[in-house]
């Protein structure tokens, strides 16, 4: 039976919002660059043969969102769970035709956890008596800093648990030792995302870029104190360029809602000419950033790790709810009083090494253990069937509703009207995808004009 590292990768990623359609696909091509055999392919090592797949929902990403997280990787398709479960999910004749060889070698889920744990059941049930199944992997697409036990319970049963860098795979297998699980899957790597050139001052260059997240704070009046502290740094330094980096437009939905967009609340502001919104790749804005300062995003470790200054503020307090609490250690925490005085942080060697952010070489052996592991997994002729810590005898109660949410019964097969016999084409699919479009649009309006009027309301 021919080995599955006889020429590239085949892998499948199924994502469900723009940041972890980034983290999936970077994932793919870190996967097949370490694979073995993949130097002996006839094509480039670093080009997985990729099949991008987006779970229709209320994160959809737009065309728009798609191109700025800068992965150059055929266009995903959407489709609905139950789609990706008989696609992926292929085996059977089609795989004996190609030698015994599965659809994809690998399968990588970069969804929030209740979609992760339906993947896995819907998977172990297409895959049930079949030794011969792709090897899943999943993980995080950034700072794990809330729901820790249940988002790693939920994604236990996949062969490979990505943890973003050694305090994060420290605390991965505790949780999983706590609950009484394997943590075999766990595995040492590193976001795939950093990168970029290492900063370096430039004479008469001199830019702040405040990197914006959807939900922290969730507050209108937090938000709004964090736009007027920005302004009016901007006031106070009007040689220096303020950049507010914005995630989406109002309409788009990233992994989290945004009720009060940055950019909705600096309508009718007096802004001064040297304050600026931007949107675009991450990666790009960094490249002409002096200071990157931010609550708690990712951003963060992407500036720390090209030593780009980097400020998380404390102006709100250093609490969970909005992940500062992260940074603990780091010697980034700071307030705008202090950055308004002209003070520039510095990080913790020790901090940035444990966190898989290190400056220099040392990224790039990051992901040796996630070639060793694929290594043994790839070059096995069977793989033991799917066992997620979550079944019907574990949480009887708590497994079915997340199943159902993704139209899966409790056994992991597809309910009942879970997808239509053919998709339409032609007028049909226009006309289903404009309903569609229109649907999207009510649901986010509800979220960001609708919902807030009524907690407004509420409180009268």
């Amino acid at each position: 039976m021919p080995s599955r590292t006889d020429s590239r990768l085949r892998i499948a990623v199924l994502a469900d919002s723009d940041t972890r359609w980034k983290w999936g696909a970077l994932t793919a091509r870190r996967l097949a660059e370490q694979a073995p055999g993949a130097e002996s392919a006839a094509t480039d090592p670093a080009a997985p043969e990729l099949d991008g797949f987006l779970l229709r929902g209320r994160a959809t990403p737009t065309p728009r969102q798609l191109d700025e997280v800068g992965v150059a990787d055929a266009a995903p398709r959407e489709v609905t769970m139950d789609q990706f479960l008989a696609e992926a999910g292929e085996l059977g004749d089609a795989g004996a035709e190609r030698g015994g060889r599965p659809r994809y070698d690998v399968v990588v889920l970069a969804l929030v956890g209740g979609a992760v744990q339906a993947a896995l059941h819907g998977l172990a049930a297409r895959w049930r008596g079949h030794a011969r199944r792709p090897v899943v992997v999943t993980g995080y697409v950034g700072v794990v800093y809330e729901k820790l036990a249940d988002g790693l319970l939920l994604r236990h049963g996949a062969d490979v648990v990505l943890a973003n860098s050694r305090h994060d795979a420290d605390r991965f297998r505790a949780v999983y030792q706590g609950a009484g699980a394997d943590h075999g899957a766990v595995t040492e790597a590193a976001l795939p995302f950093l990168g970029g050139a290492p900063y370096h001052p430039r004479a008469g260059r001199d830019t702040v870029v405040f990197a914006a997240q959807p939900s922290v704070p969730e507050s209108r009046a937090d938000r709004r104190y964090l736009l007027d502290r920005l302004v009016g740094h901007a006031r106070r330094h009007p040689g220096r360029e303020v950049v507010l980096k914005l995630r989406s437009k109002p309409g788009e939905h990233t992994t989290h809602l945004e009720e009060h967009p940055f950019q909705k609340l600096a309508r009718g502001m007096d802004l001064p000419p040297n304050f600026s919104l931007a949107y675009g790749n991450m990666g790009e804005i960094l490249d002409r950033a002096d200071l990157l300062v931010t609550v708690s995003s990712t951003a963060a470790l992407e500036a720390l790790h090209r030593s780009v200054p980097t400020a998380v503020l404390t102006d709100l307090g250093v609490r969970e709810v909005l992940g500062n609490h992260h940074f603990l250690g780091s010697g980034c925490l700071t307030s705008w009083d202090r950055l308004d005085a002209g003070h520039r942080p510095t990080p913790d060697p020790a901090w940035l090494a444990a966190q898989g952010v290190a400056p220099g070489d040392a990224y790039h052996h990051a992901f040796d253990h996630v070639r060793e592991r694929m290594s043994e997994l790839l070059s096995k002729e069977s793989l033991p069937p799917i066992a997620p810590y979550y079944t019907a005898t574990t949480a009887p109660r708590y497994l079915p509703a997340v199943l159902a949410r993704h139209h899966l019964a409790p056994d992991g097969t597809p309910l009942p009207g879970a997808a239509p016999a053919a998709e339409p084409t032609g007028v049909r699919r226009v006309i289903r995808d404009a309903v569609r479009d229109a649907a999207r649009g009510a649901y986010r309006h509800g979220v960001q004009r609708v919902a807030p009027v009524i907690r407004r309301m509420g409180e009268l």
